[in-house]
């Protein structure tokens, strides 16, 4: 008790901490900032990147330093060109040089008090003006056409005040921050009030090392790094800030990248985990701050205009109904078992902990195992996503010694339970808890001891929508491949009848595709969809006029477009909304190394293109090998369900249904992508580093996942030295690695860049229930808790680790276990 008091106090000294700016508001407008850049791509490098830094050098800071002060802009702010603020964010974030550099040409720090950023959308016409007459050959807005890399290059070596500091690599470091950070639960109030928070604990740890002369670099997580970054934003704050409480300007060390093993971030993240849990006795990790992986390959370098084709999305939908989905809601768990008290003699070093749901859900539906950290002194945690409902049940296991035979059940010493709901309706009070559990005794257990306790470490992402996962299961009794669903209620078309049903077996809406042989009134080659709902309704969802599929009365179009290359999109869905379908799994989906045995040309992704994505965004994938699609949003459903259908006709159909394309041209098309996969699987087999696996769906049920697997088990690799491993299985669950020593784990951090996702050495992985075996390994093992269910999450098992990245796209998450 005395020590948890001593964490209590020393957490409260750390929210002593004065910081001089509003770091919740100013976080919003941070990533705000952030998302506009990275929809203006062109800032992330080329000759736009090289003429941004020369108007930053040459234009903005004297624009700056003449009239920050002056009496003529009392009246208003001054609002950068957005290029010249994003070289003005990533120079702030080397807050040592950015001073000297200031102190050096300008006698004082540059600040940004008077300055508002260009996102806002203020009023830019006070700053142009002073921008046309300080710099009349100079456009306040960079010229993208008028770019001279010859003439800049001249112009910037006659600069006398010009910095010396590598901003265009400054620039590339930063660049992969958003995708870090740019999840929807990041920008929620709650989750910036925790992150502001653990900032403060985070100085706190650097001023005690500062006391004791102890040279630390200590290593935040993504929330803490998030506003880490805003802070430095304010640089006369920031300082100040610093000097008071460490008594100089603490630097922000970016330039680190390498994540392996035994390496400055690694060591570093993982002394830092443990400085803080010895410090303030809650855990470091968090959910929903954890390092994601890379940025994922985008599928073009070129924005896409797509207003012109857009159609009037307020326009009356009488489909709009036709079919009852609800909505799901998500969060993602970061869970940890950290100690036992009372434990019976005997039992000692023989106990883990099996965990599970009083209301299984699409996303979690299975019982997995946990070490206990005291027990064991190695850090376990596991990740995963389930719907925000019912409690989670813990169940005290002791093993049984090694000379009583296995056929033995391990001892239930008894259980307990934590409500999801307490903390996250109806309103969320916070998304972490670590606390002691009292366990009800087991029938049979002894009561005569004082009663059995655990303490359990848990934290959440604010509920987010979870995506909408529809399969196809066709009505024939002797089909294959999609038929992993029993057939709900009566056909009601023939029986090559498609029935759409959800994740619960429901089934939404039944389709056929009538043409002309079938006789009746269709006109010759003319072919249509037909749509029959639960209530009995039947509609035309989809005519095909002769070179592309009209959709719910012509508000929608599904054409195929003439691809070059496998990295063009195939199709095009047209309508509120422009949508282009790609081979393969893109962006969010992108598959990770552990999902090798699925080939990536079973999938379809489709990417919305807008004006707020320009470079687009997952919306949905379709699994084409096992019919089924997984919606983002709702708008999506409708016809992204009719889409999904015809195409998964048609090209199982060799294109006589309306497209030229069939699924032998698109695995034509891909022959060079899959040998560049192939070749990096093999190369990133003997790496240290595994990341994420995506999936959609899952193949008949026990394929390859050994005893009790319900077939939403995903991957099972046992590596020998092997470190940790990521997982996004859209929800269901992610693939399990077991490794022994050599494992490193995965911070997260500074700029970014920091941080490690672990790749399994001698590795292979694999789609849904596939075993994959590494050096020295083999099988399974005994996480899965006798039936590997949907919604389970990575297990790693990894001695001197540290840090664990979340699930990718935040879909899944990982099981870490680490010294």
């Amino acid at each position: 008790m005395d020590k948890e008091k001593d964490h209590e106090v020393e957490w409260l000294e750390a929210q002593k901490i004065e910081i001089s700016v509003d770091l919740l508001a100013a976080a919003k407008q941070h990533l705000l900032f952030l998302e506009t850049v990275d929809r203006n791509r062109w800032l992330y490098d080329g000759p736009a990147l090289e003429k941004a830094i020369y108007r930053y050098n040459a234009c903005w800071l004297p624009l700056l330093v003449k009239y920050s002060e002056s009496s003529s802009v009392s009246e208003g702010s001054l609002v950068p060109p957005l290029d010249c603020e994003w070289i003005w964010h990533c120079h702030r974030l080397n807050p040592v040089r950015y001073n000297s550099d200031c102190e050096q040409f300008y006698g004082r720090v540059l600040d940004n008090s008077g300055v508002l950023s260009s996102v806002d959308g203020n009023c830019k016409l006070k700053t142009e003006d002073l921008w046309k007459r300080l710099y009349p050959d100079e456009p306040y807005e960079l010229d993208l056409d008028n770019i001279d890399l010859e003439d800049i290059s001249e112009k910037s070596s006659a600069l006398e005040k010009c910095t010396k500091y590598d901003l265009v690599s400054a620039v590339k470091r930063q660049s992969p921050f958003y995708y870090q950070v740019s999840r929807s639960h990041v920008n929620s109030d709650i989750f910036l009030q925790e992150a502001v928070a653990r900032y403060k604990g985070f100085l706190y740890l650097i001023k005690m090392n500062r006391e004791r002369s102890l040279k630390r670099f200590c290593v935040p997580t993504y929330d803490v790094d998030l506003i880490w970054h805003t802070h430095q934003l304010h640089p006369v704050s920031y300082c100040d800030d610093m000097v008071k409480l460490i008594g100089k300007v603490l630097e922000h060390d970016d330039t680190d990248s390498d994540r392996g093993k035994g390496k400055k971030l690694d060591t570093g993240f993982s002394k830092t985990t443990a400085q803080w849990e010895e410090t303030f006795g809650t855990r470091y990790w968090k959910a929903g701050a954890m390092h994601r992986g890379k940025t994922p390959v985008p599928v073009t370098n070129s924005p896409y205009a797509s207003d012109v084709l857009v159609k009037d999305p307020t326009a009356k939908d009488d489909f709009q109904n036709l079919i009852q989905f609800p909505e799901v809601e998500v969060v993602e768990v970061l869970l940890e078992i950290i100690g036992v008290r009372n434990l019976p003699d005997g039992h000692k070093g023989k106990v883990s902990v099996m965990f599970s749901k009083t209301q299984p859900d699409s996303l979690f539906n299975a019982e997995r195992r946990l070490t206990i950290l005291s027990e064991v002194g190695e850090k376990q945690v596991a990740t995963f996503q389930c719907e925000p409902t019912g409690e989670l049940v813990f169940k005290l296991i002791s093993c049984s010694p090694s000379k009583i035979p296995v056929s033995r059940e391990p001892k239930n010493l008894g259980f307990a339970s934590l409500s999801l709901k307490e903390f996250l309706f109806p309103v969320i009070t916070q998304l972490s808890v670590e606390k002691w559990l009292e366990l009800t005794p087991s029938k049979g257990s002894q009561t005569d001891t004082k009663p059995i306790s655990l303490r359990v470490a848990v934290s959440f992402t604010p509920p987010v929508r979870s995506p909408s996962v529809l399969h196809m299961v066709q009505s024939r009794p002797s089909c294959k491949g999609s038929c992993f669903f029993p057939i709900i209620g009566k056909s009601r078309l023939a029986k090559s009848s498609t029935h759409i049903v959800d994740e619960t077996q429901t089934e939404v809406i039944t389709l056929q595709i009538r043409n002309s042989a079938d006789g009746g009134i269709l006109k010759d080659d003319q072919r249509q969809v037909m749509g029959v709902t639960d209530s009995g309704e039947t509609r035309v969802l989809a005519v095909y006029t002769g070179s592309f599929w009209s959709l719910l009365d012509s508000k929608w179009s599904l054409k195929q477009i003439n691809a070059s290359t496998a990295d063009n999109p195939l199709f095009e869905i047209l309508g509120p909304r422009v949508v282009k379908i790609f081979s393969g799994r893109k962006l969010d989906y992108e598959p990770k190394h552990c999902a090798n045995l699925r080939s990536d040309l079973d999938f379809m992704t489709l990417v919305e293109f807008s004006k707020q994505h320009p470079y687009g965004k997952t919306v949905g994938l379709v699994d084409m090998r096992f019919g089924s699609i997984e919606a983002k949003e709702n708008w999506l459903l409708l016809p992204g369900i009719v889409s999904a259908f015809i195409l998964h006709t048609v090209l199982k159909k060799g294109g006589s249904e309306g497209f030229n394309v069939t699924t032998k041209d698109i695995k034509e098309e891909s022959k060079q992508t899959k040998l560049v996969a192939a070749t990096e699987n093999n190369v990133n087999a003997n790496s240290t580093n595994v990341e994420t696996q995506t999936a959609i769906t899952a193949p008949k049920k026990g394929s390859g996942c050994g005893g009790g697997c319900s077939g939403e088990c995903g991957n099972m690799v046992k590596a020998a030295n092997a470190s940790g491993c990521g997982s996004s299985c859209s929800g269901e669950c992610g693939d399990m690695v077991k490794s022994a020593a050599n494992a490193s784990g995965c911070g997260s951090g500074c700029s970014g860049e920091c941080g490690n996702m672990v790749k399994a050495a001698n590795a292979s992985g694999g789609g849904y229930g596939a075993r994959c075996k590494a050096a020295k390994a083999s099988g399974c093992g005994g996480g899965c808790g006798g039936g590997c269910g949907g919604g389970c999450g990575d297990m790693v098992k990894s001695v001197n680790a540290s840090g664990c990245g979340g699930g990718c796209n935040g879909e899944c998450g990982n099981m870490v276990k680490a010294a």
